[in-house]
């Protein structure tokens, strides 16, 4: 059989759930014996879709196999170029509708990997539970146009406590993004008259943004927001949940990277000439456990320490 080569396709260096993704990719392609390119789309929507077209059109050096994980949507129409032109064509981390249909014609694997993203905001709704039962939580979510941030503040409101009342700003998964937009409302007269119990974002990039958004505040201020928790997601070991050892965040959601998962769904599919399950869910969970989250009391916060304190 012919070595497999696969396009591994992500959103962002800039990331660390992104680079725990590529070491995932990396560790399995060696395992395997499968050779990889992994490029990043810079955050660009338009620019991942021109990259995977031009690797479709180029007949010399298409790869056998795509894995993406989108920047936006799950590119429908590259997808189905991908497949016409015999190239298999996997998703991570997104929800895909037209793969079944897509699988119906194809001669080439067709798949999805990903987390229950609606499963990941209701651990996160579980989590502000654990912290409150009333009062006003600011939230910050990811891109509009994403499904996985969509069904994560889905999940999230299923399990709020009813008492909890949310303030809602926009970031791009991005540690600057949720800076920006927390540091603007801020700035607000109105945000000053509310009484934040905890700040909930969608991933823990966004989480560690938010806290370098208070930086600017007062003294008096900074020091009533240091004993406000933060909740993020992603839980990569290294970031996520070492921020949570040290205090900087109360809590995150463990997402297990998707792309060595994949790999391997693929290279077996491909050996066994096979189609790989349609959708793969990888499941998640709270770190630490939602038992130990109310008494938890942060070395950070408990210290006093500025929380815009940030690794």
């Amino acid at each position: 059989m012919e070595k497999l080569n696969v396009v591994i396709a992500l959103t962002t260096r800039q990331n660390d759930y992104q680079a725990e993704q590529a070491l995932s990719a990396t560790e399995a392609a060696s395992r395997l014996g499968v050779e990889i390119n992994i490029i990043y789309a810079d955050g660009d929507a338009v620019n991942q879709s021109q990259q995977l077209v031009k690797l479709i059109q180029d007949r010399n050096q298409r790869p056998t196999a795509i894995l993406v994980e989108p920047v936006g949507t799950p590119m429908p129409q590259v997808a189905k170029a991908a497949v016409a032109a015999g190239i298999a064509w996997g998703i991570l981390n997104r929800e895909a509708d037209y793969i079944p249909e897509l699988r119906r014609s194809s001669r080439v694997p067709v798949f999805a990997v990903s987390p229950d993203q609606e499963e990941v905001g209701r651990i996160q709704g579980q989590q502000l539970a654990a912290i409150t039962s009333e009062g006003s939580i600011l939230y910050v979510e990811g891109p509009s146009t994403s499904s996985a941030a969509n069904l994560r503040t889905k999940g999230m409101l299923s399990a709020k406590p009813r008492g909890v009342e949310l303030k809602m700003l926009k970031g791009d998964w991005s540690e600057t993004s949720a800076q920006h937009s927390v540091k603007s409302w801020l700035s607000l007269s109105t945000s000053r008259q509310m009484h934040i119990r905890a700040v909930a974002c969608q991933n823990d990039a966004m989480a560690m943004g938010a806290r370098k958004a208070l930086a600017d505040l007062t003294e008096a201020d900074r020091e009533q927001w240091s004993s406000i928790p933060f909740l993020g997601c992603d839980g990569v070991t290294k970031t996520g949940q070492e921020w949570v050892r040290t205090g900087q965040l109360r809590a995150t959601v463990v997402i297990p990277p998707m792309a060595g998962l994949a790999l391997e769904l693929l290279a077996k599919a491909v050996s066994a000439g096979s189609m790989p399950p349609e959708r793969t869910i990888c499941p998640s969970r709270s770190f630490p456990a939602i038992a130990e989250i109310g008494a938890k009391q942060s070395p950070v916060q408990g210290k006093g320490e500025a929380a815009g304190r940030s690794k």
